[in-house]
């Protein structure tokens, strides 16, 4: 396949210690593409495996120009392996999937339908999944509740099987457990989101390498989703509120000491409230420094990736209205 030929769909499957799954998981998402008549490639990202999964990507790329396997040095983790597949990916349309056939194949199409109508996004929310309820059902459903209360993308499941727009998916850097956030990502930066209904079959093969201790991680994902979300990437927000409050408490404090010092002639040098109220004088303080300093790395942070915190979905030109990529194309040309 001609590196300058255009892909309408790419498929980016992360993959570790898949040996029971990777031929499976390609014949039947072949079966499902071929099906829709259209160009696409498939990316299969072999994250550090110990078995045999690289050497089977290999071998199936031989008889099938489709595959491109993208391999990492180590096991970097499922949001690494993810956005390695994505920065190598060309599709008009990007779908992440797992490749332990938990994400039916036969599913995807129904995400390309719903994308091709101007969505930037689509994620398949999963009906009647049949994984432990304690360890892997009720512990989602908390965190996509939380997720959909944070960000206000009313998304049900975000962490399952989703499609982005290609130029849109290119465009995010993620950081380690942020493919749990990619919905509600897209809808902070004001691109427009859908969901339709797909099954959860269990895996084909192997074991789940997720435990209970994932949920720990996705609560830090979260508080750092409503921090982003709630103050618009602005720390300075958030530590000068705080700054603020404090600094308001402590001079209410002081206040009342220095009336019964003044009027009763009560002593307020050695009081407990007096020490109190120094402290929070000087926390005042450091979270306010907190913040500036939050704030200059955040700006140099930006400025160096050259980061866009929105989506455009329209441009209008003398007149007539065009996509933005191709807006910029006819600039340059």
């Amino acid at each position: 396949m001609s590196e300058n030929q255009e892909i309408e769909i790419s498929i980016v499957t992360p993959m570790h210690n898949e040996e029971a799954c990777v031929r499976e998981f390609h014949k039947r998402i072949s079966a499902a593409l071929q099906g829709m008549n259209t160009s696409y490639e498939l990316i299969l990202v072999n994250d550090g495996s110990t078995d045999s999964t690289p050497e089977i990507i290999c071998e199936l790329s031989t008889t099938d120009p489709h595959i491109k396997g993208i391999f990492l040095a180590r096991n970097r983790g499922q949001c690494t392996a993810i956005y390695a597949g994505i920065q190598n990916s060309r599709g008009r349309y990007v779908v992440i999937m797992d490749g332990d056939l938990q994400h039916k194949p036969e599913e995807v199409p129904s995400l390309i339908e719903e994308i091709r109508k101007g969505y930037d996004l689509v994620s398949g929310g999963r009906q009647k999944r049949e994984e432990s309820l304690v360890l892997r059902r009720i512990p989602s459903k908390i965190a996509n509740y939380l997720m959909r209360a944070t960000s206000g993308c009313q998304i049900r499941d975000m962490g399952g099987l989703s499609c982005l727009r290609g130029n849109l998916a290119r465009r995010l850097a993620l950081r380690e457990g942020q493919h749990r956030l990619i919905p509600a990502i897209v809808w902070s930066m004001g691109g427009s989101v859908s969901e339709v209904p797909i099954s959860a079959p269990p895996r084909f093969a192997g074991k789940s390498h997720y435990g209970i201790g994932r949920s720990i991680d996705v609560l830090f994902d979260i508080i750092m989703l409503w921090f982003q979300s709630s103050f618009k990437q602005r720390p300075i927000y958030l530590f000068g509120r705080i700054s603020l409050a404090l600094f308001s408490l402590a001079s209410l404090i002081m206040i009342w000491l220095l009336y019964q010092k003044c009027f009763f002639g009560i002593h307020m040098g050695t009081r407990p409230p007096f020490l109190g109220s120094i402290f929070l004088y000087i926390s005042s303080l450091g979270f306010m420094s907190t913040g500036f300093i939050l704030e200059s790395l955040a700006n140099t942070y930006d400025a160096v990736m050259e980061n866009k915190t929105y989506q455009i979905r329209e441009i209008i030109h003398n007149g007539k209205s065009c996509q933005p990529e191709k807006f910029q194309s006819a600039k340059k040309n």
